[in-house]
């Protein structure tokens, strides 16, 4: 009893708001929507749109408006009326029986609660009688056709359920109708299609099906299909995508979708139409691509022509600080060669040459020797080099300038050889930070998959680790200090006097290292080892020729001025010019 009072309570309070809103007004009937008969049936079909709008109370939704006309309840009408047309016009499926029908516009869920309600009114009034036994009650309708959308079929079968009304006529059944062992009627029918080529819908057979035997026999040269020539409209939401090109479907339906390509990276595998797979680190794929490529090894190789430039003027250089030391070994107890520091020049040939030699492992495949010898050596090198130009300088501009004012400093100085002890300590000081960075920071060879999606770069791992940076600021510290000092001794004999040319290499170290660091932070690519590389050897020949060159110059060019009477008078000049002043 709890369902069946649910029941009459709601249908009790659709009755009371459609009253209450429409009046209960009668619907008027067109010709086209109503027909005559024993028996009705009833259709409901969405002949317009339903229009959303804000509602302040509640109303039936008036279905006739501008611009509202649906096709396709169209079309679901008419197919109804036609197909009780040809029943009341057959003489063989419902002898005398003749079918009426009422066919009402569900717009909205307002006008499908009305048009339900009518259905369910006593046959010839306007009233719905509550009974106790709702089985035994007889609406208009036998029967109702539609709704064709899910909310509105629930809102019509929980108005109907209780009045037990079906798409099973229980009254047709009581006439005499003839079937056989399978329950289909002993004839045949035909197969109708609807011709819209004219001004007016017509209809046309294009075949039929008749039994026993069983036969179907269509002509297919009367079926019209949309978009002319005959052809077969596909039977799909949405055609294939291009290879490359996922699905992503729209709506509930996999057969609607529309093709989106795949990112770069994916590629869509023909078991998967609907997910693009990533290809394998070693792999690459563009976008919109159905299979992977093979990514490009790429390395800084000796073959390269970049590289034979670099290894042509690293092998010049070696060849220079080759020749230079033979030259001063040979020169060693002339002037020139021991105001340049006498053997202390041997050690900075060396050094600048260990740091030349650790360009050779710049090129080739990286392994794990290449890596640590990239730039340690280097460091360490030019790290001694610098150390025994400050040294030079401070000791030239010491005895030139200090040593009459503070004699017992000098004194020390030389006693204790301050020289050798300052490029020994900070040499040492180096040593130390290049080798905590190889242990700490070790570099390792390494695959670099990240920067180029179709290319690996083959590359040494933590190139610019805390190691790096420390070794880094240790070299550019000594190169402020001999600078400076070497600014200092600008007034010196001329003989004593490489301000400008240690400047100049000076200034050009500092250059190339800030060039390189610059296009380091813009370029990721094959040739930034290549970059590295002229940033040191421009560091390595900047230091030689600012140092050694004019001292080749004056001990090859002109001997005249490589004896010891031209340097005494040199410094007897500065003597003379400091005390004056």
């Amino acid at each position: 009893m709890l369902p069946r009072a649910a029941h009459l309570l709601g249908l009790q309070l659709s009755l009371a708001c459609g009253c209450w809103t429409s009046g209960c007004q009668e619907m008027k009937s067109s010709p086209d929507f109503s027909l005559l008969g024993d028996y009705f049936l009833s259709g409901l079909f969405p002949l317009h749109d339903n229009c959303p709008e804000i509602r302040r109370k509640p109303e039936v939704t008036l279905c006739d408006r501008p611009n509202s006309f649906n096709g396709h309840g169209y079309h679901l009408f008419q197919a109804m009326r036609l197909a009780v047309e040809e029943i009341n016009n057959s003489t063989s499926l419902l002898p005398n029986v003749t079918l009426g029908y009422e066919l009402y516009d569900v717009c909205s869920e307002s006008s499908n609660v009305y048009a339900t309600l009518r259905i369910l009114t006593l046959r010839g009034t306007q009233h719905i009688t509550l009974q106790g036994n709702l089985p035994q009650y007889s609406p208009k309708a036998v029967a109702m056709i539609g709704p064709d959308t899910t909310n509105h079929a629930a809102t019509a079968a929980a108005l109907l359920g209780p009045f037990l009304v079906p798409l099973l006529l229980e009254q047709i059944q009581r006439d005499t109708l003839l079937f056989n062992d399978n329950g289909d009627p002993l004839s045949g029918y035909d197969i109708i299609a609807w011709d819209w080529s004219g001004p007016e819908w017509t209809f046309r057979v294009i075949g039929a099906s008749t039994w026993p035997p069983v036969q179907l026999d269509i002509n297919k040269t009367q079926i019209q299909w949309p978009g002319g020539k005959g052809q077969v409209p596909k039977s799909e939401c949405s055609e294939d995508c291009l290879e490359g090109h996922r699905r992503v479907v729209m709506g509930a339906h996999h057969c609607c979708f529309r093709c989106v390509p795949c990112e770069a990276g994916t590629f869509l595998n023909e078991s998967d139409f609907y997910r693009c797979q990533p290809c394998r680190r070693e792999e690459w794929a563009p976008q919109g691509s159905s299979t992977c490529l093979p990514r490009t090894l790429v390395v800084f190789t000796w073959r390269d022509p970049i590289s034979w430039v670099l290894l042509a003027a690293n092998t010049l250089l070696l060849l220079l600080l080759a020749g230079t030391a033979g030259l001063f070994a040979w020169h060693l107890d002339t002037p020139v060669v021991r105001s340049a520091g006498g053997s202390l020049c041997f050690l900075m040939l060396g050094s600048l040459a260990v740091g030349s030699c650790s360009l050779y492992f710049f090129f080739g495949v990286p392994s794990l020797l290449t890596c640590l010898l990239r730039l340690a050596p280097f460091f360490f090198g030019f790290t001694v080099f610098l150390s025994c130009l400050t040294s030079r300088s401070f000791q030239l501009v010491f005895i030139f300038k200090f040593s009459t004012k503070v004699p017992g400093l000098y004194h020390a100085w030389v006693q204790n050889h301050g020289a050798g002890f300052f490029v020994g300590l900070s040499s040492a000081a180096q040593l130390l930070i290049c080798l905590t960075w190889l242990v700490v920071w070790t570099p390792l060879p390494a695959r670099e998959y990240q920067r180029f999606p179709q290319l690996v770069l083959l590359e040494c791992t933590k190139a610019n680790s805390l190691g790096f940076i420390l070794a880094f600021a240790y070299s550019g510290l000594l190169s402020i200090c001999a600078f400076a000092w070497s600014y200092l001794g600008k007034d010196l004999p001329e003989n004593y006097n490489e301000a400008k040319c240690v400047t100049f290499s000076l200034l050009l170290n500092f250059v190339s290292w800030i060039t390189y660091f610059t296009l380091a932070s813009i370029y990721q690519g094959k040739y930034l080892p290549a970059v590295n590389v002229l940033a040191i050897l421009s560091s390595l020949c900047s230091g030689f020729s600012g140092y050694f060159l004019p001292k080749c110059y004056v001990i090859l060019c002109r001997p005249d001025l490589n004896n010891t009477e031209h340097f005494q008078a040199s410094i007897q000049d500065y003597t003379r010019r400091w005390g004056s002043t």
